[in-house]
């Protein structure tokens, strides 16, 4: 293995893509079924470094390129700057401040990772980079069909029940993308940077938003948001062999919210989605209710390892969700959930604040 003999095993890396030798080895594939069920193919260490020397040589050529409001697997982007950040100021703008209506077309690209083109994705890669040796690497990891070189890993029964159209193994020769590898979550960006400036530069819209394949556009006129949409619609056929989702796709008031990466935005408030509260509380009931079973309710019980590691993990998940919470108009149903759902942990966690805003262990 790479890590037991690092220094070794690496300058016979190297040798292998100096002499053009290197390949993909099989990767192993599971499926997991949280937050919803998808197949993950996690390439062995060796290759993840061969897929970390590409990405660090695209992304500078790249980043230029790309829209500012693209936030996807970038530094300095991600979830929390599109809909806590971006998204209410693009709202309060087209709105002038909640004083005039406005719509939005809020659209996802059906399938998406399974219906990439190797042709079209290495074309535009091809149309960016001169470096012989680059572009033999990247065709390299580009055209490697995953699906049939693969160890399947965990509940195999689970694969099953993937969706045939969120499935690799059901993908059409010549199409999709392993999820799980830097380069698949970089080629996604590659590919639908060529939307991105189609909806900026030949659209010419104002306020348009996408976090890998869910995208939006704010507009004061519902007509001209229509005509949008089937323009979108032809381009992504025409041009990258894709196809907007039927049934993820509309146009609506922004009065009504909209529903975006975990949060439900208006032009002056955000909130929760409620099936991130749900989640949390759901997570707080199962394990009060394991707690009970072992007669664990008070500080001064006696712990074993597996129920400090089960304390550790609720923890740290505790944080993780209050830490989605506090960018949100949510100090009632923060104070709620402490109050009436943290059950036994009220003992061992204590709010910092009192915003509730995050935890720490009771040291007492």
């Amino acid at each position: 293995m790479l890590e037991a003999n690092l220094e070794p095993e690496l300058i016979r890396l190297e040798a292998e893509l100096q002499t053009r030798a290197w390949r993909p080895s099989p990767s192993t594939a599971f499926v997991v079924t949280k937050p919803k069920i998808r197949e993950i193919f996690a390439a062995p260490f060796r290759d993840r470094v061969v897929h970390h020397l590409l990405y660090s040589y695209l992304v500078p050529i790249w980043e230029p390129k790309f829209i500012h409001d693209s936030y996807a697997c970038r530094i300095g982007k991600g979830t929390h700057r599109a809909s806590v950040e971006r998204l209410p100021q693009f709202l309060r703008k087209v709105t002038a401040n909640g004083r005039r209506n406005a719509y939005c077309f809020q659209g996802d690209i059906q399938s998406f990772f399974t219906s990439i083109s190797h042709d079209v994705l290495y074309a535009l890669i091809e149309r960016n980079i001169r470096h012989p040796d680059v572009l033999w690497l990247a065709r390299t990891i580009v055209f490697h069909d995953a699906a049939r070189d693969h160890v399947k890993h965990g509940q195999l029964s689970l694969f099953d029940k993937v969706p045939p159209g969120k499935s690799l193994f059901h993908a059409p020769r010549g199409k999709g993308l392993p999820i799980g590898n830097i380069t698949s979550q970089f080629f996604a960006n590659v590919y639908l940077n060529e939307l991105d400036q189609f909806v900026k530069h030949r659209l010419k819209a104002k306020y348009y938003l996408r976090y890998v394949d869910d995208f939006l556009l704010l507009h004061q006129s519902k007509e001209q948001l229509n005509e949008w949409r089937a323009q979108i619609g032809r381009f992504l056929k025409e041009r990258l062999e894709l196809a907007l989702h039927p049934r993820k796709q509309r146009i609506f008031p922004v009065r009504q919210g909209i529903d975006f990466l975990g949060y439900v935005v208006w032009p002056d408030r955000i909130v929760s989605r409620r099936r991130v509260v749900h989640a949390l509380k759901n997570k707080l009931w199962h394990f009060n209710r394991r707690i009970r079973r072992t007669d664990m309710e008070h500080p001064t019980t006696l712990w074993t390892p597996q129920l400090q590691e089960e304390f550790s993990h609720m923890f740290a998940a505790v944080n993780s969700y209050y830490g989605l919470f506090i960018h949100a108009d949510t100090f009632r149903l923060r104070k709620h959930i402490y109050e009436k759902h943290f059950g036994v942990l009220q003992a061992y966690l204590l709010p910092v604040d009192k915003r509730y805003s995050r935890f720490v262990w009771n040291e007492g």
